[in-house]
């Protein structure tokens, strides 16, 4: 049962999340611990009567997630989303990134979109339903280091909780449903050669005419890939190959050494990440062997599976439903398939937009606030207060084929 708490306003509930910093980055310049801000979270969501835990995520020492629970049972409903956010520049900003700033009907600060904001929504529902009886669990998940490794997300998975019915992840999609996305995966290739004199090629070994060739054969790859697998849901309807960094050498009268390229492939659902890991390695070890150099290929980090929620899924239907949007497909990744592989039917969607994410003056619209409060209210309602005689009769079905 919700306590009759007085929580603070939306407003300064965001204005403290966002004044406390929880960077995420695989730069060790740029990371932080997101305690604070779970400490925050576990005072309110206590406060309104929640069992709360906060899980230390192993190898990433400052690093915790929150899990709070109001209410039993084996159905319910998960409200997730992350609690860090990406680095900034300060300069690029009008005002001061940690303080909430509020102009033209937006929330301006850093998070305010993606996605601390989300949490604030979450806690505005909640209060709705005060002294309600929750028949079916309401969990609450709160991680870390979505921006970066996504080890807060692995490491519930890992853990095997928690367990409900569906999930929201309130990412910032308009408050559109989005059922399906793009998986995301970040490699590095480098070459060791042997330096010389280019006055006499036979003096070294290149790694860059080696890396033009791993090249030109990525290329191909990517052709093939695109010509195998297409999705007409995604505005890109292709898996995408970007070559996005490359270092080599040190002078034009050198033979180059060692040369590196990093790129990233965002596969389609239906594509596997350790198989195009292992076809990538297949393809490029005969190159380096070929030109005699030594080759290392290191996975940037572990990798997003591509996501996908059945169109005829019961519930999404419910989230077209309550918010008025046909269910979409989105080319960014999320944690939704760490709790999808929980076993719960998986939706992202959430407040403001997706092209503020990431972004200087990055800002949450006042007009997405209510709107949100009100779609969680419904799914809380249904799942939780509402759902227990709708939950018997689907086991019942279960148990019966």
């Amino acid at each position: 049962m919700v306590n009759d708490a007085v929580l603070p306003s939306f407003e300064k509930m965001l204005m403290q999340l966002v004044s406390v910093p929880s960077v995420s980055s695989p730069s060790a310049t740029w990371d932080q611990s997101n305690s604070q801000v779970i400490e925050l979270l576990a005072n309110w969501f206590g406060a309104l009567g929640f069992a709360v835990e906060r899980m230390d995520v192993p190898g990433y020492p400052g690093k915790q997630n929150l899990i709070a629970t109001m209410g039993q049972g084996p159905g319910g409903l998960v409200l997730a989303g992350h609690t860090d956010t990406v680095p900034f520049d300060q300069a690029k900003w009008r005002s001061d990134p940690f303080t909430l700033s509020y102009r033209d009907n937006r929330f301006y600060g850093l998070g305010s979109c993606d996605m601390k904001g989300f949490f604030p929504v979450i806690l505005s529902a909640v209060q709705a339903f005060s002294g309600a009886d929750f028949r079916q669990p309401l969990i609450i998940i709160a991680t870390a280091d979505e921006e970066s490794s996504m080890s807060g997300a692995r490491a519930l998975a890992e853990a095997g909780r928690p367990k409900a019915r569906c999930a929201v992840i309130g990412e910032p999609t308009g408050l559109k449903p989005i059922r399906m996305h793009k998986g995301m995966m970040m490699e590095c290739i480098r070459l060791q050669g042997r330096s010389g004199h280019s006055s006499n090629p036979l003096l070294g070994r290149s790694a860059l005419d080696c890396m033009i060739d791993v090249l030109a054969d990525l290329s191909l790859f990517r052709q093939e890939l695109q010509a195998q697998y297409r999705n007409p849901a995604f505005e890109i309807d292709i898996p995408t190959m970007n070559f996005g960094h490359i270092h080599g050498g040190d002078n034009p009268n050198r033979i180059c050494g060692a040369c590196e390229l990093q790129f990233d492939l965002r596969p389609l659902p239906g594509m596997d990440i350790e198989t195009l890991q292992g076809i990538i390695r297949q393809r490029v070890s005969p190159i380096a062997q070929r030109h005699q150099v030594g080759l290392e290929i290191e996975h940037l980090f572990g990798g997003v599976p591509a996501f996908e929620t059945p169109a005829e899924s019961p519930f999404v239907a419910v989230c077209e439903r309550l918010s008025g949007y046909t269910s979409e497909a989105v080319a960014f990744a999320t944690e939704a398939p760490y709790l999808q592989s929980l076993g719960m039917e998986t939706i992202v969607m959430g407040p403001g937009s997706i092209d503020q994410a990431h972004q200087p003056d990055e800002f949450l619209a006042i007009d997405q606030v209510k709107p949100a409060v009100k779609i969680l209210e419904g799914l809380i309602k249904q799942y939780c207060i509402d759902d227990l005689a709708a939950l018997s009769s689907d086991e019942g079905e279960r148990e019966g084929e």
